[in-house]
């Protein structure tokens, strides 16, 4: 606790009317700066502030304090400042409390008062900035919904972070004005804000991409440009696949710059594709080889993206793998779109359950082709 007075008698004044302990505690200092300093590392929890230096204002003091101790509980003491003082401050305080009048309880009273209205104000902040998180974040993510032109989708996403909505992976479609239908996925390598932030930055730039005009091997370029002026560090890189379904939803397009294969569901059997391989963003910029493949697509086709965080979890018998990862398909091929990635998801995250979870991010996004198309 720290008492900011300019004052002694103040302090006599106030280790009367507290505990021995609290009065032993107690430490008066004539500077804000040096009290909250020499307070420890996270400052006082509670700020006396008495009589202050002439020519400084109440207010002054009160914002020196917030400046310097945020969380700290400030209470003003009763005849140090006069009544307007007072009311100028009064919504940057927890109270006043009277130090040569009143009883010790009272005075006590006011000082646990204060700390308690301090901590739900922290409380309320708190909550305030999760809320204001939670909304920009739901902001950035896109909406994978599309029921059009012959083409449905599904997904799944989560992130490995807790109490968080973006991560590393990143995923978009985008109908042309062809009709076709581009598609992307990626991983942002690392964890946290920086990652989430990246991929965010990559996901706009490939829809930025499609909307000009660029082919799939002009886009990855551009990713990759971005990705090396954006990242914080060096090692930093991004898996990325690209897909392209034509306007009649007859064929696909592929570009993989180091992104693992995808699900081909057809009948319902399901096998595993791998696209010709290619360097990830970053890894050796401007040296990508990524090369176009196609294949062909029937109606009831589906195609299952996914970031390595579904696969890569730990089992009873050992890493789940991709051929443990059609297994699990395999079994669950009979469900439809939506149904088939909230089991696959659920039936991973059993597996994993007893080894610690799932501990990446996880983006799952199921594109069925389940009509004409455009003509």
């Amino acid at each position: 606790m720290v008492l900011l007075s300019e004052d002694e008698q103040d302090a006599v004044l106030v280790r009367r009317l507290l505990p021995d302990r609290l009065a032993d505690a107690l430490v008066r200092h004539t500077s804000v700066e040096e009290g909250c300093r020499t307070s420890g590392t996270h400052g006082p929890l509670c700020v006396l502030v008495g009589s202050g230096p002439a020519g400084r204002t109440l207010a002054d003091v009160v914002t020196r304090v917030r400046r310097h101790a945020p969380d700290a509980a400030v209470l003003v003491l009763e005849g140090t400042h006069a009544s307007h003082a007072f009311r100028s401050v009064a919504g940057s305080v927890q109270g006043r409390a009277d130090h040569r009048r009143g009883a010790r309880d009272e005075f006590c009273r006011k000082i646990w008062v204060a700390l308690q209205r301090a901590a739900g104000g922290r409380t309320v902040a708190g909550a305030e900035i999760a809320r204001d998180n939670a909304v920009l974040e739901r902001g950035l993510l896109p909406d994978l919904t599309l029921r059009e032109d012959g083409l449905t989708t599904a997904f799944h996403y989560a992130p490995g972070r807790a109490h968080t909505l973006l991560g590393g992976d990143f995923c978009d479609v985008v109908r042309g004005d062809d009709g076709s239908a581009h598609v992307v996925m990626g991983d942002v390598s690392g964890h946290g804000g920086a990652a989430a932030a990246l991929a965010v930055h990559l996901r706009l730039a490939w829809r930025t991409a499609v909307l000009c005009g660029q082919s799939q091997s002009e886009q990855l370029q551009l990713l990759e440009r971005i990705l090396t002026e954006e990242r914080a560090e060096e090692e930093t890189y991004a898996t990325v696949v690209s897909l392209v379904l034509s306007p009649h939803r007859r064929s696909m397009r592929t570009v993989t710059a180091g992104h693992p294969g995808f699900l081909h569901r057809r009948r319902g059997k399901v096998r595993w594709v791998e696209s010709p391989p290619g360097l990830p963003l970053g890894l050796f910029p401007g040296q990508g080889d990524w090369r176009e493949s196609e294949m062909a697509m029937r109606d009831g086709d589906g195609i299952v993206l996914f970031t390595d965080g579904l696969y890569e979890g730990r089992t009873a018998g050992g890493r789940l793998g991709e051929e443990g990862l059609v297994r699990l398909a395999g079994r669950l091929a009979h469900l439809e779109a939506q149904s088939f990635v909230d089991a696959l998801v659920r039936g991973v995250s059993l597996l994993a359950a007893p080894f610690g979870g799932l501990r990446d991010d996880v983006a799952v996004l199921h594109l069925s082709c389940d009509g004409e198309g455009v003509a």
